[in-house]
């Protein structure tokens, strides 16, 4: 899910329309609704205080993780962010499989960004 998707989708469980959503975050209505569609990544401010707003994560929001309370730390963030398997070849050469079946990129990243995180955790 990408972080538009995301925003659309806490905003719409709190039942709130675009025009009060944008108001209590100071932004237009024009800028959220790019947001959500997409079309305009927000900056760093509005997106820690879309964030704050809903009480979640920025990596939820970004779609580093599902949980929407899980903070990645630097190191998880840095490794997850440098991570490429939309190549063909990449995807290729490390073939993650579960029960048999290839992983998409994306299940990829979140197993990887998984594990890390276990491991940083197991670690202290």
């Amino acid at each position: 899910m990408k972080y538009g998707e995301r925003i659309a989708s806490l905003r719409e469980k709190h039942a709130m329309t675009q025009e009060e959503l944008s108001a209590k975050l100071g932004i237009t209505r024009a800028s959220l609704s790019h947001y959500e569609n997409n079309r305009r990544a927000p900056d760093y401010d509005t997106i820690t205080k879309i964030a704050g707003f809903f009480n979640v994560s920025i990596d939820y929001l970004l779609g580093r993780t599902d949980d929407p309370h899980i903070v990645l730390d630097d190191e998880v963030r840095k490794f997850v962010d440098s991570l490429e398997l939309s190549d063909d070849n990449i995807l290729e050469k490390f073939s993650l499989t579960i029960d048999g079946k290839k992983l998409t990129p994306e299940e990829a990243k979140r197993f990887i960004a998984f594990v890390r995180a276990e491991r940083s955790i197991n670690n202290n």
